[in-house]
């Protein structure tokens, strides 16, 4: 299983979750966690006992975009769960981020010009092959 992973947003297990259709998604820390579903969980590796026996790993699962971001890389609880908002902050930012629009531009006649050539040259080769092979 990936760290970051896309669940369908169609699920509605939380009850008085606010629903939002799409971007732009809000990504204030104060919202995020009024939001989010935080589930704690054990994930082995390395951190010894404490890691293996306590829920120092963070799931968080954000509704409206349906994104889960997991975060076990470090042992304490505290600091997965900063990272995994942090996560959670920069892939929504993407999902925000709105692309340029791109502007049309002419083709300039030089080139056509010069693609025209290049074909009117190629037909003449062509057409001297032909003239000696039908001799």
């Amino acid at each position: 299983m990936s760290d970051d992973e896309r669940v369908p947003s169609s699920s509605s297990d939380q009850p008085d979750e606010k629903k939002i259709v799409g971007p732009p998604y809000d990504i204030r820390r104060e919202t995020l966690e009024e939001m989010c579903a935080v589930e704690f969980l054990k994930r082995s590796g390395p951190g010894g006992q404490n890691r293996n026996k306590r829920e120092t790993a963070v799931r968080i699962f954000h509704p409206p975009s349906g994104i889960a971001i997991i975060a076990s890389e470090r042992r304490s609880q505290g600091q997965n769960r900063e990272a995994a908002f942090e996560r959670l902050t920069e892939k929504l930012e993407a999902l925000n981020r709105v692309p340029k629009k791109r502007k049309k531009t002419r083709k300039p006649l030089r080139a056509d010009r010069k693609r025209l050539e290049a074909k009117k040259q190629r037909s003449q080769t062509k057409s001297q092959r032909r003239k000696q092979d039908d001799g």
